[in-house]
This record gives structure tokens, sequence and C-alpha cells, in this order.
């Protein structure tokens, strides 16, 4: 990489103290990561695409590799697109169960409404559960009905600008 220039990445991981990483989001779920006894922590973005292509299981390997215990890490999954609001095409839907069937449980088809709905944080949630997780906390909030926080898709179907994004961040003390 270039001097200067900085990495891209959906994930960071630290056992510095003092130092906060955060992980920006405006419907795509944020994920903190904590081994308290080891002094890492974590952040991720987990979009569906993201945690279809393992962004959860990545961060918990990088943060093995600093010395935390998978046996020992919480997680927390912050505010997110809640599945009511996530309307998602039939292709989406087809091709997470491609990828496994036991994805079906996080589709649901709403009274009136033809077109599957998802689950991201149920999805994330049992993505960081295979992953031998076991302690997640996970916030009731969903970004497209709050009007406290951002959503983008909330924005684009009420023709607003992109303007906005929610910071979830965690420290070592």
């Amino acid at each position: 990489m270039p001097a200067g220039e900085l990495p891209k990445a959906d994930a960071v991981v630290t056992r510095t103290a003092g130092v906060a990483v955060g992980a920006l989001a405006a419907d795509c779920a944020p994920v903190l990561f904590a081994d308290a006894e080891a002094r890492v922590v974590a952040a991720a973005h987990a979009g569906w695409r993201g945690a279809v292509a393992g962004i959860i299981e990545s961060t918990l390997t990088a943060m093995e590799s600093i010395g935390a215990e998978r046996r020992r890490i919480r997680a927390a999954i912050g505010p997110c697109i809640g599945q009511r609001s996530y309307e998602v095409g039939t292709e989406f839907e087809a091709e997470l169960l491609s990828l496994d069937p036991a994805n079906e449980r996080h589709f649901s088809r709403f009274p009136l409404r033809e077109k599957p709905h998802f689950d991201l944080a149920g999805y994330v949630a049992s993505r960081l559960a295979q992953a031998g997780i076991t302690a997640v906390d996970v916030a009731d909030v969903c970004t497209y009905e709050s009007e406290s926080l951002f959503s983008y898709r909330r924005a684009q179907h009420r023709s607003e600008g992109d303007y906005g994004r929610q910071i979830s961040a965690i420290v070592v003390t």
C-alpha cells in the first residue's frame, strides 16, 4: 500500500489500549467484539454480502491471531435494518438458500407483500453462533423505522440525500 494511503476494510481489530475501533453503518449490521481477558476488541461492518463472504469468521480469526480466545469473545450487533423493512428480491433469497437451505429461517413474507423480507440481525447472529460465539447481544432497533437513526434505504425511498451513518465503536481501556 502506498505511503499515506489508508486501508479499506470491513473490520478492524486491536489490543492497543486507548485506541477506539468502529464500524460505520446506515442499514447494515455493525458488530462489536470483545475478549476482556485478552484485552482484544474488534468492530466489523456486516452487510449481507460481507456476512455471506465471512467477515464474522475473518474478524474472529484476526482476534485469535493477537491473543483472543473464541470461547471468551462476546459480540454485540448494533442497530440495523429490521426484517419488516428489509424487502429483498427472490433472487437474493434463492442465492442464500442455495448456500444453505437452513437460511430459510431468515426470510419471511408478510401479509399483502409478495417479496421476501430478510432478517439481517438474525442472520449475523446465526453466523456468530456457528462460529462458536455464545454471548451475543442484539440491539432491537430498526434503522429504517427509527427517525433518530439514518437509514440509507429510507432516504432512497423518500428521495432524500445520502447524508448520514451511525458509528458503533469499542475501545480497550
